[in-house]
């Protein structure tokens, strides 16, 4: 139970990696608010998780305002994870619309800045708090034609960095961790068709043969926000199988 009388938040938790941490989370001892654009989604991982489900829009700041006063509402908040996150289809780079480049900066990107506006003065007037934020490997190791996506978990990763160093005098840590690619909703936009012959030529890339899963990410997520990790931050913990060596 490490994360015993906990109260956290997962983003984009009704599917896929967020369920899996928001999951994780519950099973060892925290209060999880699953918060997610598609409501009923984040319900049914609520219901099974017995947390409390809020429908919200991550990358609209009166989205994120009306989250914190419905959370803080409820009492102190330990731990905010910022998962959500979009990808645009492989394409040139060139070729992506500008609407899908807004849908990425907006939900990858400005969400972190506009929950940082909403939480971080929360978790400095108690002095303390745990932010994770899930970057990707696409930030360390870009694959070719997902561009501006992966200039987006890049974006997280140096953004993780910056806050850890500047919140750390605020006894916040903030981590973030690198999935590789996993059978979630995502997949078939990271790989423009979901074929076997496509994710066979994925699963190459990876040393250990597989692809991520949920358990694996709340795995991670689990030990970073922990007490267990209390003299880590800044750190982009690669779970990957191995893709970015």
């Amino acid at each position: 139970m490490r994360l015993q009388n906990k109260t956290a938040i997962v983003t984009g938790a009704g599917s896929g990696f967020g369920a899996g941490i928001a999951r994780k989370f519950a099973a060892e001892g925290a209060h999880v608010f699953v918060v997610d654009i598609n409501l009923d989604g984040a319900q049914e991982i609520a219901d099974e998780v017995a947390g409390t489900a809020v429908a919200c829009d991550v990358s609209n700041g009166k989205s994120v305002s009306n989250l914190a006063k419905t959370v803080l509402s409820e009492g102190p908040l330990d731990i905010l994870v910022n998962n959500a996150g979009v990808t645009h289809l492989p394409n040139q780079l060139e070729d992506v619309t500008e609407e899908d480049f807004d849908r990425v900066y907006n939900v990858n990107m400005k969400s972190v800045f506009l929950m940082a506006q909403a939480f971080i003065p929360h978790f400095k007037k108690r002095s303390t708090g745990v932010v994770l934020n899930v970057a990707s490997t696409a930030g360390v190791s870009p694959r070719p034609r997902l561009n501006w996506y992966n200039a987006s978990k890049g974006w997280m990763i140096t953004a993780t960095k910056t806050m850890a160093v500047e919140l750390a005098p605020n006894g916040i840590r903030v981590n973030a961790i690198n999935p590789v690619a996993g059978d979630t909703p995502l997949l078939q936009s990271f790989m423009g068709e979901d074929t076997p012959e496509m994710r066979a030529k994925f699963l190459s890339t990876i040393p250990l043969g597989r692809f991520s899963t949920p358990e694996d990410m709340g795995n991670a997520a689990c030990f970073l926000c922990s007490d267990e990790a209390s003299m880590i931050t800044g750190v982009a913990m690669e779970v990957d199988g191995g893709r970015c060596i």
